[in-house]
C-alpha cells in the first residue's frame, strides 16, 4: 500500500543521491508523509518542490463521454484553462495518467461534469483490497462536505480495484474559479490523504 510505495520511492531517491549530507526535492504530500512516519534519518534535508510541476509529464486525453473515444491528446498547458471548460464542453471528459498516481495506487484520473447534478465528477480505479471497503466509505463520508455530497464505491472483482466516483465540489479547497491543473492537484491530495487514513486505521485495528 502507500507505506510500501513510499519506502520504495525513498529508496529510489537515495540511490540517486551521492552527497554526504543528502537533500531531496519532493512535493508537499510526500514530504509530510515521510516526516510524520519518520521514514528518513534526521540528517536528510527536504526541499519542497513547486506543486505546479507535478503533472508536467502527465499523459492527458480529451475524450468523448458517449463513445469514450479520444478526441485529442493534450499538453500540460491545456490544464491552465479554468475548470469550467468542462461546463462548456459537457460531452467531454479528461483522462490523466501520471507516474505520481502509482504512489497512491491509482491507475488514472478522469474528470467530467455530471449530466444529472452538474458537479465535477472524479472517476478513478483504486488499488486497495476489498477488506478496506468499510473504512473507505467511512473516510469518504467524513471528508466530503455538504448536504449533497455523494460518492459511489464498487469493488471490481475482475480488476481487483475499487471503482470510485465522487464529486470534487464537496472536497475542501474546491472553488469554481480554479484551473484544471489546480483541480487535479486537489484530487491528488484528497486521494493521498484518503489512502493514508485507510492504511492508518487498518494498523490501529490490527
Amino acid at each position: 500500500m502507500l507505506h510500501k510505495r513510499m519506502k520504495q520511492y525513498i529508496s529510489s531517491l537515495m540511490s540517486e543521491e551521492q552527497q554526504a549530507t543528502p537533500s531531496f526535492e519532493i512535493y508537499q504530500e510526500e514530504k509530510e508523509y515521510m516526516e510524520e512516519h519518520e521514514l528518513i534519518s534526521n540528517d536528510v534535508t527536504f526541499i519542497e518542490k513547486d506543486p505546479t510541476t507535478r503533472f508536467q509529464d502527465a499523459y492527458i486525453e480529451k475524450c468523448d463521454k458517449n463513445t469514450e473515444e479520444t478526441i485529442s491528446e493534450e499538453s500540460f498547458a491545456f490544464l491552465e484553462q479554468p475548470i469550467d471548460y468542462l461546463q462548456k464542453h459537457k460531452n467531454e471528459f479528461l483522462y490523466l495518467e501520471s507516474k505520481w498516481l502509482e504512489i497512491i495506487g491509482v491507475d488514472a484520473i478522469s474528470l467530467e461534469v455530471s449530466d444529472v447534478f452538474g458537479t465535477y465528477d472524479v472517476m478513478v480505479g483504486l488499488q486497495l483490497q476489498k477488506k478496506f471497503e468499510i473504512s473507505l466509505k467511512e473516510n469518504l463520508s467524513k471528508e466530503l462536505h455538504g448536504d449533497e455530497a455523494r460518492f459511489e464505491l464498487i469493488f471490481n472483482q475482475t480488476d481487483g480495484l475499487f471503482d470510485l466516483n465522487f464529486a470534487l465540489n464537496y472536497v475542501n479547497g474546491f472553488n469554481e474559479g480554479m484551473s484544471l491543473e489546480e483541480a487535479y492537484l486537489l484530487i491528488y491530495r484528497f486521494l493521498f490523504k484518503l489512502v493514508e487514513s485507510v492504511e492508518e486505521r487498518s494498523k490501529d485495528m490490527n
